[in-house]
């Protein structure tokens, strides 16, 4: 019933609020280590996106942890209860699910990622829930226990036959409202999929501004243009917050003149800013997909800072998020780089609610890991502070490292004898922040570097699509990509996790023919 709730009118799915609570309470350490050991799990099983088994990952443990924190209490009551008198044991039944829903409340009002829906609705239905399941408990223990007869030799046939009844009939309540709250669950998310899918995006009317050069992609590799739908979702929350337009306000105070609110359609008033950027996440293996490309559009920061009234010892911007996530920007960054921006679109559509609705912020050459989303304060400040996953171990500058990946080997190729004229095309991309690409090189086992083609991007901020048509040779071969930045600096060879500022090391792949 709290999925059902939680999908059809946006009150909080209790599990993953408490689950988003541990999260935030947890030290960085033990959140580092599970991250790394979650993103390299899921590569090793080879289950899907990375970002979609994580989140889903992320919902059963929250899921698991709530039924099994549910059989605890169950367990601690029915130890007591045997000390209660009957009309005691339906009391404590209801003030055990008391406590815990004032509990819940309290939890949740700490996490709050809502402003769709009245705080005192919300906190009436926690509570509501958790009184209902408290009197259930207490009265199931006096079905089941209280009303047992104490001696064993009295129990006669009828009492076994009504206990096991009411049972049976416990469980089948209990499946069949959990049937119903999947059910209604299901119906309105795909009402919502279904919503997100009738607006018709950016791309869909355009075509890329590289679409006619030479040099065409491998098949099989990674789409150029990452569709909205597919692009990786990382972030601190088990679901994402859900945001009302028309309540939205962006609150910019500190050491500025006076205080400012703006609304969304304030920012959208201004004139916009469209760039193609490639985002990846700091968590992301060599070759990982936690890394895509769209049309991000936005105003630009710089332009904004006037407007603002910003006082003489106004030095960074501290920007917060509705999920309590938080980063910290220098004032100087921004007055250097045109492209730092507020991102309300992506594709030419709003931000949807995974990826930041209604305001996220871009800032050129940092991982994710430094860009919030669902943004809404702005404080200018006069020092630097360290941002959300600074303070829990991560790199302080989370600076994007050039990387390279082999997406595709054509091994499907209906092949004879080899002769000196048979290709093997192989595909992949390079990705060097903003800094650029220059060339990307393939080595064939201990082979010399041959220099394979260069798509051009769609911007300076985006990755490189390359190929390389080998010579082919029988037998099982070993591929090795590396790649230079615009300035000859090569990728960094030396292997390195995630942990704490970003993988590095050379991709390698195997194929046999």
């Amino acid at each position: 019933m709290f999925y059902a709730v939680h999908r059809r009118a946006g009150f909080p799915f209790v599990p993953f609020t408490i689950f988003d609570w541990e999260t935030r309470l947890l030290p960085g350490a033990v959140l580092r280590a599970g991250i790394d050991s979650m993103v390299h799990g899921i590569r090793w099983l080879k289950v899907g996106s990375t970002s979609v088994t994580a989140k889903l990952a992320e919902q059963t443990i929250a899921v698991v942890e709530f039924v099994v924190a549910g059989i605890f209490v169950s367990t601690v009551f029915f130890v007591i209860a045997r000390f209660f008198t009957r009309r005691l044991t339906d009391i404590a039944g209801v003030l055990t699910g008391g406590v815990l829903g004032v509990s819940a409340v309290l939890i949740s009002r700490s996490v709050e990622l809502t402003s769709a829906v009245n705080p005192v609705g919300r906190a009436l239905w926690i509570l509501l829930m958790f009184l209902a399941w408290g009197a259930a408990l207490g009265w199931s223990y006096r079905r089941t226990v209280h009303d047992a007869p104490a001696d064993p030799l009295e129990v006669g046939a009828s009492d076994s036959t009504g206990r096991r009844r009411f049972m049976i009939r416990l469980s089948g309540a209990a499946a069949i409202v959990s049937l119903m709250g999947g059910a209604l669950g299901r119906v309105a998310r795909n009402r919502g999929e279904a919503s997100l899918a009738s607006e018709e995006p950016w791309s869909a009317r355009n075509q890329l501004p590289n679409v006619k050069v030479p040099v065409k992609p491998v098949l099989g590799t990674r789409p150029e243009f990452t569709p909205v739908g597919q692009h990786y979702r990382i972030d601190i929350n088990a679901t994402p917050p859900v945001i009302e337009e028309v309540a939205w306000r962006l609150r910019i105070t500190g050491l500025i003149g006076k205080p400012l609110v703006w609304t969304i359609d304030d920012i959208r008033a201004r004139p916009p800013m469209h760039q193609f950027v490639t985002l990846s996440c700091i968590s992301n293996n060599i070759g990982g997909d936690l890394i895509g490309t769209t049309r991000w559009t936005g105003v630009s920061l710089k332009q904004l800072l006037p407007e603002l009234g910003l006082l003489r010892n106004a030095t960074h911007l501290k920007i917060r998020s509705v999920d309590s996530f938080y980063e910290v920007v220098a004032l100087d960054r921004i007055r250097a780089d045109d492209r730092v921006m507020l991102t309300h679109a992506w594709d030419g559509v709003p931000l949807s609610a995974e990826h930041g609705f209604p305001l996220r912020i871009y800032i050129p050459d940092c991982y994710g890991m430094k860009q919030p989303k669902w943004i809404e304060s702005i404080e200018a400040i006069d020092r630097w502070e360290p941002g959300f996953w600074v303070v829990r171990g991560w790199d302080s500058e989370a600076r994007m490292k050039a990387t390279s990946a082999i997406d595709t080997i054509a091994t499907n190729m209906t092949i004879g004898q080899p002769n000196p004229q048979m290709r093997v095309p192989i595909g992949g991309f390079a990705h060097a922040g903003v800094r650029g690409v220059s060339r990307v090189e393939i080595r064939v086992d201990s082979g010399p570097w041959e220099r394979a083609e260069l798509r051009p991007p769609l911007s300076g901020q985006t990755w490189v699509i390359w190929r390389y048509d080998w010579p082919l040779q029988k037998g099982k071969h070993t591929f090795t990509v590396r790649c230079f930045e615009e300035d000859g600096t090569p990728q960094i060879q030396q292997e390195a996790p995630p942990d704490p500022s970003g993988t590095s090391g050379l991709y390698m792949r195997s194929a046999t023919f």
